[in-house]
């Protein structure tokens, strides 16, 4: 069994390292975000580990970065010449990989989207329609880093403030809203601020620094993934006010994990990546052995997996 896990950057890579051949071809394909992130490298882990579990050979193919709309698109437009079974994708938009996930349901290949929701009024406009949808429930993920830090600033509550992630991401803007709601709903707590950094450590300090400047009273932040969190900790030491800003994480990334046991990050609420890809992988096999495609317009199966606050 083999099971090929491949980063590349543009069409011209994937033919380098012979992506494009249809020699020794695997029985699925997996799309991700990116393999640029612990969160992505975990789905991986996760993927693979269940392929070995069902005796199926599969092809992980990322895109370099989450910016890179573009090289993701190519890498599954040339997966469609290969001939899987059924494809899995994680798309960097609702839309980006609307095209080829439609190409692949009218080859009468099963689809499962994972993570990021695709555009479903666009991808039934296309012709098309995916087996099932797996992600975490975002908005209970950002509810419940909120409540964490409404529970630890008790009686005397105080100023908070959200660092999104990029624009228009659907899971990014799900945790917002639950943390936001949240938020809202606590008298003595008042969030003055949300700004997105992109899921960007360095952006995430520079929206940090500023917001620790033009409110000094600040008392906590929610962060819609680890990697702004670990800036925005970055930001609270600058300022002199570590163990005194609440700083709360989102994924459960093996560094923010260790910052929160080191007391440095308060707490961070973990996703399990690697469930999300098994149970991908999992309902993709299912689809392919039924032998029939989900009708365009009729509802999928969700499947949300649920996350956990990690604390000291």
């Amino acid at each position: 069994m083999k099971i090929k896990a491949l980063l590349i950057a543009s069409a011209a890579a994937a033919s380098l390292f012979g992506f494009a051949s249809s020699a020794m071809a695997a029985d699925y394909a997996v799309i991700l975000k990116t393999l640029s992130n612990p969160f992505w490298v975990q789905m991986k882990a996760g993927i693979e580990q269940e392929a070995k579990k069902l005796g199926v050979e599969v092809d992980i193919v990322a895109s370099p970065s989450e910016e890179d709309f573009q090289a993701q698109l190519q890498l599954f437009e040339d997966m469609l010449n290969r001939d899987y079974k059924g494809f899995a994708f994680a798309p960097l938009s609702p839309v980006n990989l609307v095209n080829p996930a439609a190409a692949a349901y009218k080859k009468g290949k099963p689809i499962v989207n994972i993570d990021e929701k695709v555009d479903m009024k666009a991808l039934e406009a296309a012709g098309a329609n995916v087996e099932a949808f797996v992600t975490t429930d975002n908005v209970k993920v950002g509810e419940k880093g909120a409540k964490f830090i409404i529970e630890k600033l008790g009686a005397a509550g105080g100023n908070v403030a959200i660092v999104e992630g990029k624009a228009g991401n659907a899971s990014g803007l799900a945790r917002h809203d639950g943390a936001k709601a949240a938020f809202d709903a606590t008298s003595n707590v008042k969030l003055v601020a949300s700004q997105p950094a992109d899921w960007d450590r360095l952006k995430a300090l520079d929206v940090a620094t500023n917001v620790l400047q033009s409110s000094p009273d600040l008392k906590a932040f929610y962060c819609a993934n680890d990697t702004m969190a670990l800036g925005v900790m970055q930001a609270v030491q600058n300022a002199g006010k570590a163990g005194k800003v609440l700083v709360v994480g989102t994924d459960g990334a093996p560094e923010a994990v260790e910052m929160v046991k080191a007391g440095r990050l308060s707490a961070t609420v973990a996703q399990d990546p690697a469930k999300i890809g098994a149970t991908s992988l999992d309902l993709l096999v299912e689809a392919v052995k039924a032998g029939k495609l989900t009708p365009v317009g009729a509802a999928p199966k969700q499947v949300a997996v649920d996350s956990v606050l990690v604390t000291k």
